[in-house]
């Protein structure tokens, strides 16, 4: 924070100045120390313009405030400390800028605003009116002769313009355009607005000169809550603090607020539960500060498209009426502040909660005739676009029971909810008893409607109610009813993590299949003695095939299993059965599934397909997006591409919920292990345990194999009570034995894999005890503990253990004197390894392997491609990075040189090089007797030795 000076009024011609509007707000006690956002503020305001921009009540002039009182962001103020009330903490330095403040009040035109801005420069660099700070609105002349003189003053000049979206007329703010633009760098703007400023921000923001500090940062934090909280003595336990943070979505006036009400509670825990939009105080401050100062037709299509969740264009004007309505929605989310823009193409919009609550609570007085109008418009909108969910809760909103009848007949497998975001949806009324005697499948459409939303007892009561109703029905339409009822009580059990409920349910679901359906198989350990309720064609049978295979393989997710098979059939079903939402949820866990077996090309492109659905672009699929991105973590990671490996991880955890669980990774921010891992990986256990697998590794690549193993030990510990999680342990056992072992931890090592020499033992477990007795230099144990990765049982394990395997067998048999033997073995490792791009195991495998893979290339292969870049990417991954071609030589081999180096590798002979390079047998001579010159080798087998003892190839 550059030094404040004492305000100085300069006496002038017009009518006074305050010298309140001149000097920074003094900010509302107690205000919480906030180091993030003050550090963001000492950054920007070294560049040109640094923009403050959120609707009323985000803190702006609060946080400009603080930071103009604490000079920044001091080391000694922690995250939660307390501003002090006063005291000058800024430091004058002849590198610093030399700041003013001014404030921008309602009315300001051009020669208010001119009078106030030349007060503060004449504060900020010394001048005194007549001289080159002119008080009025400057001419050209003027504003040049002010540019000059601050391009050549000492010091930069830093001025703080607090709401200067109150500035009406765009004429007033052009000379400060030309100031900043011709000032040499010497003036520099901070700037605290709501919306629709006149100034060149896109310009700006494509020069890289713009520094933006949006409601994103300065929504509260957790922590931040905590510390408001504790300030104003109203003390809440962290689930609490949590859920505050939730409900107001971080918006500090509405955190005020709370802090100020909560203290007088008797049971503040259930008043933060009940805290929302309708409380008083945040309805008075919403009204007075945000709605106010909208145009009457703004806040009614606020209003009205408030009935919806989230809004897009062309549902607003469904909504409202109006042609113009995603206009207005762009303006109102660009400028005003008042809409979130979700990342989406075409984009949709979000309201804050509170602002949400309000306007729903305001739609809840309007007469029931137009309420129900809306939704009706929402539902047949919803239902046009093939957003079944959403159309079904409108249209039960609505009292279309025919409707919501048909919706949830034709939809019932879309119909189901897949992930954990909340769904704040209030029940709609019943429908009548006579509308359910009439149509009972109106009562299972109420029925999963509360089951999406998170209401079990409210849905098992609707499928009670609907089932009564059953025993009514002519034979064919019971037989499809009854069908309906079973795939509902799947859901709720599910949902309810009721997984024994959840198989009994398929297994009678799968049963009613038609006669003539494809074979599957029920649920292991499920009798199939139950009568079978036959009906339907094959659209039916897809569905049931689509819908039951998906329901089980997240049942068997949950308990630790690795259902590939499952996933991959419920996906191609649910393709043919034209259900996106099944379809997605079936391929994204089958892609990640297909990447741990190490099936890579399949899992690439199923991952790629799922990312590519329409939607996985929205935030209630993020749980899909997650293993998407977490498969393509793991393609990465086996192909040893650690940078995309880390990139794609990155996006996975943020959607999977499990960052707070690797508080302790190092790559992650804090060198602490934390100990939240049990929580994080409790609802999707496998993925966090793959994630775990993922980082642990590249951990171990950046030379910290010790946190790499504390996050082994973790994710084993989150699978003990998983009855199905023995495969995913025994990766995680096996990664973790080979961690202990690159360590030099020998004995421990072995102690893990214990079992694994016994007769049937897990073969990842068999293959890494192998590997760890070569390690300490047995081979001959080694070789007797290696199981056969050649026999027909082997094929069904995941690529990198059969990979594993046979680069081990090859090992030992070069090891033990076959040459001749080691080389078919390796020929065909790499065969198996080619067509899915799988490189980590060579590449970060122990030298014997590259040593062998360089052995490979002098006898003939192949895979001579592929082979030539493993010793490359063989001898970077044990060595680190290394020098550059050429790097260790008096003089450097030329590009050309290097091409011929590599193939001086192969068997070819100088006339075949020629042929495959087009060019002279005279020209590759001639460089091969240039790179003998340059190795020092007198014929091609030493150049070779020598190349690549020097990494070059």
């Amino acid at each position: 924070m550059p030094e404040q000076d004492h305000v100085r009024v300069e006496p002038a011609s017009g009518p006074p100045l305050l010298a309140s509007r001149l000097t920074p707000a003094v900010p509302p006690e107690p205000v919480v120390a906030r180091p993030r956002l003050l550090r963001r503020l000492d950054e920007g305001s070294a560049g040109p313009v640094t923009l403050v921009a959120a609707p009323a009540g985000w803190g702006k002039t609060t946080l400009l405030a603080s930071w103009t009182r604490l000079g920044g962001a001091p080391p000694d103020v922690e995250p939660g400390g307390m501003v002090p009330d006063s005291g000058d903490l800024s430091v004058s330095s002849a590198d610093v800028p030399v700041s003013a403040w001014m404030s921008v009040e309602v009315g300001d035109d051009s020669d208010r605003l001119w009078a106030y801005l030349a007060a503060a420069l004449r504060s900020a660099t010394g001048a005194t009116e007549g001289g080159p700070v002119p008080d009025r609105p400057p001419r050209p002349d003027q504003l040049e002769a002010l540019a000059a003189m601050l391009a050549a003053a000492d010091r930069p000049v830093l001025l703080i313009l607090d709401d200067l979206h109150r500035v009406a007329d765009p004429a007033a703010l052009t000379g400060l355009e030309f100031l900043l633009r011709h000032a040499g760098r010497r003036l520099r703007l901070v700037i605290c607005a709501r919306a629709g400023l006149h100034l060149p921000l896109h310009r700006l923001r494509l020069a890289g000169e713009l520094t933006e500090i949006g409601p994103d940062e300065l929504a509260f934090t957790d922590d931040e809550v905590a510390d408001l909280l504790t300030a104003h003595a109203a003390a809440l336990p962290a689930t609490a603090v949590r859920r505050l943070r939730e409900r107001t979505g971080g918006w500090p006036a509405a955190l005020r607020i709370a802090a100020l009400a909560v203290r007088g509670q008797s049971d503040p825990e259930r008043w933060v539960g009940q805290f929302g939009g309708d409380h008083p105080e945040i309805a008075g401050y919403l009204r007075e500060e945000v709605l106010a100062t909208l145009d009457p037709a703004e806040e009614e299509l606020l209003r009205r498209t408030a009935v919806v969740d989230t809004v897009s264009a062309d549902l607003a004007e469904a909504l409202t009426g109006r042609a113009d309505a995603g206009q207005v929605l762009a303006d109102l989310a660009g400028t005003g502040g008042l809409l979130h823009r979700e990342d989406t193409r075409p984009p949709w919009y979000r309201y804050d909660s509170l602002l949400a609550e309000l306007l729903r609570a305001d739609l809840a007085r309007l007469p029931v005739d137009e309420l129900r109008d809306l939704h009706v418009r929402a539902a047949d909108w919803y239902a046009a676009d093939g957003r079944p969910a959403d159309a079904l809760r409108h249209a039960l909103a609505a009292g279309r029971w025919d409707l919501a009848g048909d919706l949830f007949v034709a939809h019932w497998p879309e119909l189901t909810r897949y992930d954990r975001d909340p769904v704040h949806a209030p029940a709609p009324t019943p429908p009548p008893a006579e509308v359910i005697r009439a149509d009972p499948e109106v009562a299972l459409a109420c029925a999963a409607e509360r089951a999406y939303a998170g209401d079990l007892p409210a849905a098992t009561g609707h499928l009670r109610a609907a089932a009564g109703h059953a025993a009514g029905l002519p034979v064919p339409r019971r037989d499809r009813f009854l069908r309906l009822v079973t795939a509902l009580e799947l859901t709720v059990a599910r949902l309810a993590d009721d997984r024994s409920e959840a198989r009994a349910a398929a297994a009678r679901l799968l049963r009613t299949r038609p006669a003539e359906a494809t074979p599957t198989g029920l649920p292991t350990g499920v009798s199939s003695s139950a009568p079978t309720a036959g009906g339907g064609g094959t659209a039916d049978d897809l569905d049931l095939r689509a819908f039951t295979g998906t329901a089980l393989g997240l049942v068997e997710l949950a308990d630790g299993a690795l259902p590939t098979a499952r996933f991959v059939r419920a996906r191609a079903a649910a393709r043919e059965a034209g259900r996106p939402r099944t379809e997605l949820v079936a391929t994204s866990r089958a892609a990640l599934l297909l990447a741990v077996r190490g099936e890579l090309r399949a899992a690439e492109q199923a991952a790629r397909e799922a990312l590519g659905m329409p939607p996985c672009r929205g935030w209630s699929c993020r749980l899909d997006c997650g293993h998407a991105y977490l498969a393509l973590a793991v393609v990465a990671l086996l192909r040893d591409q650690p940078e995309e490996a880390a990139a794609n991880l990155a996006l996975a955890v943020g959607a999977l919920d499990v960052t707070h669980g690797w508080a302790g990774d190092p790559a992650l921010g804090d060198p602490s292990l934390g100990g939240d891992w049990l929580a994080a990986a409790s609802d999707e256990p496998v993925a966090a345990a793959v994630a775990a697998l993922c980082r642990a590794q590249l951990r171990r690549d950046s030379g910290d194999p010790a946190t790499g193993q504390r996050l082994l030990v973790q994710a084993r510990e989150a699978l003990a009570d998983r009855p199905s999680a023995d495969e995913l342990t025994g990766l995680l056992r096996a990664a973790e034995a080979e961690l202990r072992a690159a360590r030099g931890d020998l004995d421990s090592a072995r102690d893990l894999l214990a079992d694994a020499a016994d007769e049937g033992a897990d073969p990842v477990l068999a293959v890494t005890l192998a590997k760890v007795q070569l390690r300490a230099g047995d081979a001959a144990v080694a070789e007797r503990t290696l199981p056969d990765w050649q026999a027909p049982a082997a094929t069904a394990w995941p690529l990198p253990v059969r990979l594993d395997a046979g680069l081990l067998d090859a090992v030992l048999a070069q090891r033990a004197g076959d040459g001749r033997r080691a080389g078919r073995i390796l020929e065909q490792t790499l065969s198996l390894a080619g067509p899915q791009g799988c490189r980590r195991v060579f590449t970060r495998a122990e030298p014997p392997v590259r040593d062998l893979l360089a052995a490979h290339l002098d006898a003939g292969t192949a895979h001579f491609t592929l082979v030539s870049d493993l010793v490359r990417g063989a001898g970077q991954g044990a060595a680190g990075p290394t020098a550059g071609p050429g790097g260790a030589l008096d003089e450097p081999l030329t590009e050309r040189e290097l091409t011929i180096l590599r193939y001086l590798q192969s068997i070819l002979s100088n006339v075949e090089i020629a042929a495959e390079l087009s060019l002279s047998v005279n020209t590759v001579k001639t460089h091969v007797r240039n790179i003998y010159r340059k190795l020092d080798a007198t014929r091609r087998r030493e150049a070779v030795r020598r190349a690549r003892e020097l990494r070059l190839i």
